[in-house]
């Protein structure tokens, strides 16, 4: 027997057994002699309030002879004639209470005798069987899901909150209802237009339910200090592959930032990006208070686990989808009998992810012609002899075709064509600053040793003015670099005001996601201009004294910090002009980066009077990771090293950890690295440095140097181990922040300068010892 069979015969099944009450169920008809006309056979009855009764009787049997009965599970309940009905004529009117039924199946049986008393028949019987769940309220359940009540869109992410749509990748489409999306202050719900053209959800979203009581160590759920427990076979939190039955790794932790008379949301989080455009299963069971007793499974998902049927439309529609849910985990090891909750999502399509970048990129770069082409640019000043490190600085704008709307300030969103795609909408001028070290210029005369061209990124919010900064000016003219920037728009110090706006309500949010791709354009069409003789050598204020190129044009080269890094990595993913970048104290996903980021005290004044219920504000992060996911790394991660895009070559990725960094949490930075496959330069730390029973779990150690793949370096300052959960370090308990120590550095910069190379590599640069920046005591 196929798998839809049995799942179809199993709930029919289910039905049945549930409808054996303690007698036979006999359908009403206009032929039977008594007959119970409401509450109607196979009904629904209310949640709340009197349930209508009416009896109707036939001439033939004597009315004061009438008996009603209401059985059920543990419920045997007679309903007096004289004080509970009204009797006119052959009907009998009244009301069912609460007190009258129980939750489940329930038979109202009503009997009288004939007139006469023939001892040789029987008492004539009516019978009606409801159904009653007064837990369960599906008033909402077009839009939300009754499975966890406490908020809607719980649990999250949910296939429930999709569509069939064979338009789509994956087969689905989000179908997020406007009345379900979290409100603000002012009741302003979160329009979901832009949310429902996704074809599933984020690859690393957080996976949220509401579990009354709960406490995680007791039920023995994996933590952000054993991610290795989460693939064990008696693991009470499953995440797996419904394709597959394959488990994927995750950590769980209740929000350290809930509301006390809220009681903590969970929080599962992948620790490796899920795959693109695929569906999993998520299970919770045997879960357990802080007393270790056995948190029972709710009503609502005991009716499917266990197989009690109702006549409520609502719940016996998805009964066929959760049968098979509770199939497939079944097949994978995990039995039904102690389940909590399960359900599924599907996460969104690499089309769906990326495809709006790709096509701006593949769009504009058709538009330069041949693969040598230069955009066009101008220099706007020239400022010589900057200081013992920089030659000469050069300012200026280039034209970058323009795909948001109007001018392309900030808050514009994509001008979207007929396809869905964004269409080109005149020209952008983006501003560039180009820092071209002593080491290259022999003062401006022969010979010229041309620096190495390199594409900076720059910090939080920041400016690209960010690379003359020391340390940037250093690592150009210690390894002979010509480091250029343009602002990433879109999150730059220009875009803070869009920024504020969209977290007091984040139906602006995409006009945040819209303007940074254009950024990432903008940066891979500077990466253009430093990659061939046409673009900005093509100038005098890029040669020396004697015309002679100061930049290298035969290769280009990514380095970005922080924001640099997390953004840095989205746009390597689709860099078509650099195959190597150094991604310093870097992470990805800003749903798990921004709770414990120290940045975000500055942003959380406004996000939280404006969205001020904790669960919400989680939700909401989840909520606007799927449209984020297309403006940083975590959407772009699964194709940024050896499994690239089509047309876009492979890469090689470095990533510079701080470790205990303040403002990019090292659990981002370590997911990332799996998700892209990345080597761990060992030893990592000294022993007992970091709490982790298997430190870096699922990283695998780089076997020798020089090492030509993508790693992960932790470079220690001494600073205290982060927080384990959703919180910021702050000192003075967690010391000074080491954020900047990896770049300030010499030892990193060596190491970062055999790497962006044209056969670069990974050095060791620490004598074999764990690295320590040079803050380190």
């Amino acid at each position: 027997m196929g798998r839809t069979a049995r799942i179809v015969l199993f709930a029919a099944l289910a039905a049945l057994a549930a409808g054996c009450l303690a007698r036979a169920t006999v359908t009403p008809s206009a032929s039977t002699p008594i007959r119970v006309v409401a509450p109607g056979d196979h009904t629904q009855v209310p949640t709340s309030g009197a349930v209508p009764l009416r009896i109707e009787v036939d001439p033939g049997l004597n009315m004061t002879t009438l008996r009603v009965r209401v059985t059920g599970d543990g419920l045997d309940r007679k309903i007096g004639r004289k004080k509970r009905l009204t009797v006119v004529g052959n009907t009998a009117t009244g009301s069912l209470t609460a007190a009258d039924l129980v939750e489940g199946l329930v038979t109202v049986e009503a009997s009288a005798e004939w007139l006469g008393r023939p001892r040789s028949r029987p008492r004539a019987v009516g019978l009606s069987t409801i159904s009653w769940e007064p837990a369960i309220d599906t008033s909402t359940a077009s839009r939300c899901d009754f499975l966890d009540a406490a908020k809607c869109l719980l649990p999250f992410p949910n296939d429930r909150y999709t569509v069939a749509d064979s338009s789509t990748d994956t087969g689905r489409r989000v179908n997020f209802a406007v009345d379900s999306m979290p409100a603000n202050n002012k009741g302003i719900h979160v329009d979901p237009t832009e949310w429902n053209r996704n074809d599933g959800f984020s690859p690393g979203s957080p996976i949220l339910a509401k579990v009354s009581g709960l406490d995680l160590t007791e039920t023995g759920a994996a933590p952000i200090t054993d991610i290795g427990r989460s693939l064990d076979a008696n693991q009470p939190v499953v995440l797996i592959d419904a394709a597959t039955g394959r488990r994927q790794p995750f950590f769980a932790e209740l929000d350290a930032q809930a509301d006390p008379a809220q009681g903590p949301m969970l929080i599962i989080r992948p620790a490796r990006n899920l795959a693109e455009g695929h569906r999993f299963i998520v299970a919770l069971r045997r879960l357990k208070d802080a007393a270790g007793a056995t948190i029972p499974a709710g009503r609502a998902f005991r009716l499917y686990r266990d197989g009690v049927a109702t006549f409520d439309p609502e719940i016996e529609s998805r009964r066929v989808h959760v049968e098979d849910l509770l199939t497939k985990l079944g097949d994978a090891g995990v039995g039904r009998g102690d389940l909590y909750l399960a359900w599924d999502f599907t996460v969104a399509s690499e089309r769906n992810l990326s495809g709006r970048m790709r096509h701006i990129r593949d769009d504009a770069f058709a538009a330069l012609g041949r693969a040598d082409a230069a955009p066009s640019f101008t220099v706007t000043s020239i400022e010589n002899n900057v200081d013992d490190q920089i030659f000469r600085r050069v300012t200026g704008t280039f034209t970058v075709p323009n795909y948001l709307s109007g001018t392309g300030a900030p808050g514009a969103r994509f001008n979207t064509g007929p396809d869905g795609l964004p269409a080109r909408n005149g020209d952008f001028q983006a501003g560039f600053i180009c820092n071209i070290p002593r080491s290259a210029s022999n003062a401006g005369a022969a010979p010229v040793h041309p620096a190495r061209a390199g594409v900076y990124g720059h910090g939080l919010l920041g400016s690209n003015d960010e690379v003359s900064s020391g340390n940037v000016r250093a690592m150009a003219n210690e390894h002979d670099f010509a480091f250029c920037a343009t602002k990433w728009i879109g999150f730059s110090e220009d875009d803070v005001g869009v920024a504020v706006t969209a977290l007091s309500d984040f139906t602006n949010f995409p006009k945040v996601a819209d303007r940074t791709q254009q950024g990432f354009l903008n940066v891979l069409f500077l990466a253009r201009l430093l990659h061939t003789p046409k673009g900005l050598v093509s100038d005098p204020a890029f040669r020396a004294n004697d015309g002679t190129p100061l930049i290298d044009t035969r290769e280009v080269f990514y380095d970005g910090n922080s924001q640099g890094g997390i953004l840095g990595g989205a746009v390597t993913a689709v860099s078509t002009e650099w195959t190597r970048a150094v991604l310093g104290v870097p992470g990805m996903n800003y749903s798990t980066l921004l709770q414990r980021s120290i940045d975000f005290d500055t942003y959380k004044v406004v996000l939280e009077p404006s969205y001020p219920d904790e669960l919400d504000r989680l939700l909401t992060s989840g909520i606007v990771q799927m449209l984020w996911d297309r403006a940083e790394a975590n959407g772009y991660a699964q194709h940024m090293t050896d499994d690239p895009y089509p047309d876009t070559p492979s890469h090689t990725v470095l990533l510079d950890m701080a470790f205990g960094d303040h403002q990019v949490a090292n659990v981002t930075t370590e997911i990332e690295a799996r998700t892209i496959g990345a080597r761990l330069r060992t030893p990592a730390l000294a022993p007992g440095r970091d709490p982790s029973v298997n430190p870096f779990w699922g990283i695998e150690p780089v076997a020798g140097f020089p090492y030509g793949g993508s790693a992960l370096v932790v470079w220690d300052s001494g600073t205290p181990a982060p927080p384990l959960g959703n919180v910021a370090p702050r000192p003075p308990v967690y010391g000074d922040d080491p954020h900047g120590d990896p770049r300030n550095t010499p030892a990193a910069r060596q190491q970062k300068s055999d790497f962006l190379a044209a056969r670069g590599a990974l050095t060791e640069v620490c004598g074999g010892d764990p690295c320590l920046t040079a803050a380190h005591p």
